[in-house]
């Protein structure tokens, strides 16, 4: 059997993985001679996106403006998409719906069936008995 190539894959995809998900290098080069070392270098380098980046807690360049509204919305917390497989703010794709496909979360369905103000009183009344430590159900 000889090795094929898939033609699936081409560099816009190879790309957008290695900017979703990082790429970090590490080398630690030392020379020495007789045992004594003459020489040492570190090197770090990382290629990612900002939003990656961002996640992973890397350093960014001295200088970088952290308060654009391009690097808020890196910064933003993302899910994927079940249907689309598209990136959408985590908060919208479990609220609302996918800006992308339309598809909606069950929390997003029950929110509609029920209303909002029901279901965001109910977790509120949950997170304050959590803080207190007590119960309804008692």
């Amino acid at each position: 059997m000889q090795p094929q190539r898939g033609r699936d894959g081409t560099l816009l995809q190879v790309v957008e993985t290695l900017l979703d998900k990082g790429l970090v290098l590490n080398a630690d080069i030392m020379v020495s001679v007789a045992g004594v070392e003459l020489l040492g270098i570190r090197i770090r380098a990382a290629l990612a996106s900002f939003e990656t980046a961002a996640k992973y807690g890397l350093d960014f360049p001295a200088g970088t403006d952290r308060d654009t509204v391009a690097w808020q919305e890196a910064i933003e917390q993302k899910e994927t998409c079940p249907q689309c497989a598209k990136r959408a703010p985590l908060k919208q794709l479990m609220d609302e719906y996918c800006p992308w496909c339309g598809w909606q979360s069950a929390y997003s369905k029950r929110l509609e069936e029920t209303g909002s103000a029901q279901l965001h009183s109910s977790a509120e009344d949950a997170e304050s008995e959590a803080e207190s430590g007590t119960t309804s159900h008692e």
